[in-house]
């Protein structure tokens, strides 16, 4: 849709919202529960608890910086006004990374789902055929610019929501209070280094489950009114699922009790012992909605990212960033659906370690960003400002730096090829003199700002 004036419609504050929505809520909400409780039992719930205030404070830090920027980009232009060029284009092709991984992860997690009713996709042939079928038909929706993405988006956002509360409602009618024991999980009776060890285990892929909020401010300049309305939303988002999935552990863990740890589908299979079959038969049709949905959202987020590297500050050749008369980032959407081809050869477990290791180094450059615009009164906030000074970007950069501990050195050496990869491009890549003049302008004027030569 275009308004009067002939240009595409910016996105609402709902629209954003239900972005955000499904860029959090996918295929670990459905199928993690049995993992979490594997390691913490009912404690499951606490550390749950913990992990979304732990990183609500992360998200409150991308609200902070969302108020001082309305460019697209997000954790990549953060970084390139905070601590240089070279910086924010490393952290803008992990933050690109970021996307590809999660888009490969929930094509393959949507057609492992599909394996347990759908046989025919145990023949690799046809697996990869829909694999790859998945991916384009992707790219060919975002082709059409942002009328389509609304649309679909908000109806996947809407169902997985309506899915989850179903679930909640109907299943808090047959909860087995016995399920509920033992409160304390039986690391906790062997000491405090093996109840650790399983804290941290149950960390990591509930952190996991809220990943996705950094997605939102990447189509920053495709939105109405990016400075005020992404924080409203990010803080919007984390408090509306941390909610739905607290509740959705407390009835899971209550219809199933120790047997939701043996479950490949926990939150279908759960019902479904409640209910009977249209129970499983309902939750795995709202999975695969809820997982097509993420699945989307990073389709619509990791070209606009791409783009925005090109077209906000130069990093990358202009043509990277050209759009069709939809306003999509055209090419961006084929440098994404190649890259995630790719991925999704791979296994659900490593796509999310990569994305979890993706995520936490643009976390980082992120929060010391926040840290330090504080210091220096650089960038003004406009629509939202941080509390509490250091406070919580500090407790932020704690947690950030924990999740270090649970990555393993595969995941790690992961890592360390793409930081390569893109310093080698980064170095041969052609610059352009204009490009350089607007460089050495934009350090001169971060300088005057330093110096407080120039007032707001």
């Amino acid at each position: 849709m275009k308004n009067s004036k002939g240009k595409p419609k910016k996105l609402s504050f709902m629209s954003i919202y239900f972005l955000g929505i499904n860029a959090v809520i996918g295929s670990g909400t459905f199928l993690l529960p049995a993992k979490i409780y594997h390691e913490m039992n009912l404690m499951a719930i606490v550390v749950l608890l913990c992990t979304a205030v732990t990183v609500s404070m992360i998200a409150l830090c991308y609200a902070d910086l969302s108020s001082r920027f309305k460019g697209s980009g997000a954790a990549w232009l953060y970084a390139y006004h905070a601590f240089g060029r070279f910086t924010g284009y490393e952290l803008g092709i992990f933050t690109w990374f970021l996307g590809c991984c999660t888009l490969g992860a929930e094509v393959v997690a949507l057609l492992t789902t599909l394996k347990s009713f759908w046989p025919v996709l145990n023949n690799q042939g046809i697996y990869y055929l829909l694999v790859f079928g998945l991916i384009l038909l992707f790219a060919v929706i975002n082709f059409f610019g942002r009328s389509l993405v609304k649309i679909v988006n908000n109806i996947s956002a809407a169902a997985k929501m309506i899915t989850l509360l179903i679930f909640i409602i109907v299943g808090a009618f047959f909860i087995h209070q016995s399920n509920f024991f033992p409160i304390i999980p039986a690391a906790a009776t062997k000491g405090a280094g093996p109840f650790l060890q399983h804290f941290g285990a149950a960390f990591t892929p509930i952190f996991y489950l809220f990943t996705g909020f950094s997605f939102i401010p990447i189509a920053a300049r495709q939105m109405s009114n990016p400075e005020k309305n992404i924080p409203r939303v990010l803080i919007a988002v984390m408090v509306s699922v941390t909610i739905l999935d607290c509740l959705m552990m407390i009835v899971a863990i209550g219809l199933a009790g120790s047997r939701l740890s043996t479950y490949s589908t926990p939150l279908a299979s759960a019902l479904g012992n409640g209910v009977g079959k249209w129970g499983y038969s309902f939750i795995i049709v709202g999975m695969l909605v809820s997982i097509f949905g993420v699945a989307f959202s990073a389709s619509f987020n990791a070209p606009s990212l791409i783009a925005s590297l090109a077209n906000e500050q130069k990093l990358l050749p202009a043509w990277v960033g050209k759009k069709n008369k939809h306003d999509a980032p055209w090419v961006g959407i084929i440098m994404t659906a190649i890259l995630t081809g790719v991925f999704a050869t791979q296994s659900y477990l490593f796509l999310v370690s990569c994305t979890v290791l993706a995520s936490f180094i643009q976390y980082v450059p992120s929060i010391l960003a926040v840290i330090k615009f504080k210091h220096s009164n650089e960038f003004p906030n406009h629509g939202f400002k941080l509390p509490g000074k250091y406070t919580i970007p500090i407790i932020a950069l704690i947690v950030s730096c924990y999740m270090v501990t649970n990555f393993t050195p595969l995941t790690l050496l992961v890592g360390v090829v793409v930081a390569a990869v893109g310093a080698v491009l980064y170095i041969f890549m052609d610059r352009d003199p204009a490009m350089e003049e607007m460089e050495k302008l934009h350090q001169e004027f971060l300088d005057k700002l330093r110096h407080n030569k120039i007032k707001f």
